[in-house]
């Protein structure tokens, strides 16, 4: 796009990382109206904004055009990606939501995995213009007939447990227990996230070649997709709390052995695969985090509020990762915070608990 536009690095990936915060803010409100409503008309209305929000990305004239068409996307974004599905799956199947949950987000997992390589090749023969105006077709072919047609079964009423706090979402929201768990997940989120963007510099760093590091990057994916399939064990045997802790307490552990282990490059291609695994996991946990502690009453609100600074801390995370590693004089140092982060995390999980 740069060398194709002139527009700088910094316009292009900030109005994507503009994005991620709208879409974080929208998704609030969105989890209202699904609470109310279901999920039909919420995805069907945010498969026809994605569509008109890549075309627009795809003809933007300018820097300001191609901003605001980003800002549109994340309203799409905040309507048919996880949060919104999440909440559908999690009314509609129940007791069995989490292997559900694990279903689609191992489908969700494939889609690097299915169009990294489709969009490097239309891009490589057709340009970044008409790539963006291509996936534009397949997102409204696939997804609007699919969320207008598919999700028409009755919405069933919430369910809550006799644990229940009184005064609805807003007491929740506003509890200690909730607000610490937020703070956590919001920590550990940007510690993860930063770790994905980092490991390819990290490698580098190490004497790695870019292509063996872009590999171990992939192959962490894959780890993450593996990860999920173990999720429903490990709920089934741990209390929420302790789930919760071991979790990201193992999302240091990982950063911290990356961190400290100069090689050889099998070894750290097999904490990065671990690492991702953990990573698996801690997106069903996040999935599974209200409904486990409250209910399924209001869903969608409460996990709307907690995604928003998970999503915001994700979304300033490459920019932020980069500045510490020059501040802290490389990747090996980096990864030392951001283990150090998880671990503060690790403690305010614990905090957390209110059973």
């Amino acid at each position: 796009m740069t060398a194709d536009t002139g527009w700088s690095t910094t316009t292009t990936t900030g109005a994507f990382s503009a994005a991620l915060v709208v879409s974080a803010l929208a998704g609030i409100p969105v989890g209202r109206i699904l609470d109310r409503r279901g999920p039909r008309a919420v995805m069907t209305t945010g498969s026809l904004l994605g569509v008109a929000a890549v075309l627009a990305i795809a003809h933007a004239p300018n820097p300001a055009a191609f901003t605001a068409a980003w800002l549109l996307a994340g309203m799409a974004m905040a309507a048919t990606f996880y949060q919104p599905a999440f909440a559908a799956l999690t009314r509609w199947w129940g007791e069995d939501r989490i292997r559900a949950l694990t279903i689609v987000t191992l489908a969700g997992g494939l889609a690097s995995t299915a169009f990294a390589p489709l969009t490097a090749t239309l891009a490589e023969h057709l340009g970044w213009r008409t790539t963006y105006t291509v996936l534009a077709v397949i997102l409204g072919v696939v997804t609007i007939p699919a969320h207008a047609l598919a999700l028409r079964a009755p919405w069933p009423p919430a369910s809550v447990p006799p644990t229940q706090q009184t005064g609805g979402s807003r007491s929740v929201a506003r509890s200690r227990p909730f607000v610490l768990l937020a703070v956590a997940l919001t920590l550990n989120g940007f510690a993860m996230y930063a770790v994905v963007i980092a490991l390819v510099p990290l490698l580098t760093e190490r004497g790695a070649s870019p292509t063996a590091a872009a590999w171990a990057l992939g192959l962490g994916g894959a780890g993450q997709t593996l990860g999920r399939t173990l999720y429903t064990t490990l709920a089934r045997h741990t209390g929420v709390t302790t789930r919760t802790v071991t979790l990201i307490a193992a999302g240091g552990a990982t950063t911290f052995a990356l961190a400290i282990t100069p090689g050889p490059y099998l070894l750290l291609l097999f904490l990065g695969i671990v690492a991702g695994m953990v990573r698996g996991n801690l997106t069903l946990l996040q999935a599974t985090a209200v409904t486990d502690r409250w209910g399924t009453s209001d869903y969608g609100r409460l996990s709307g509020i907690l995604a928003a600074p998970v999503t915001i801390a994700s979304a300033l995370a490459p920019f932020a990762g980069a500045a510490l590693a020059d501040e802290l004089g490389g990747y090996s140092a980096l990864f030392v915070a951001l283990a150090g982060i998880s671990a503060s995390a690790s403690l305010l999980a614990t905090a957390s608990s209110r059973y």
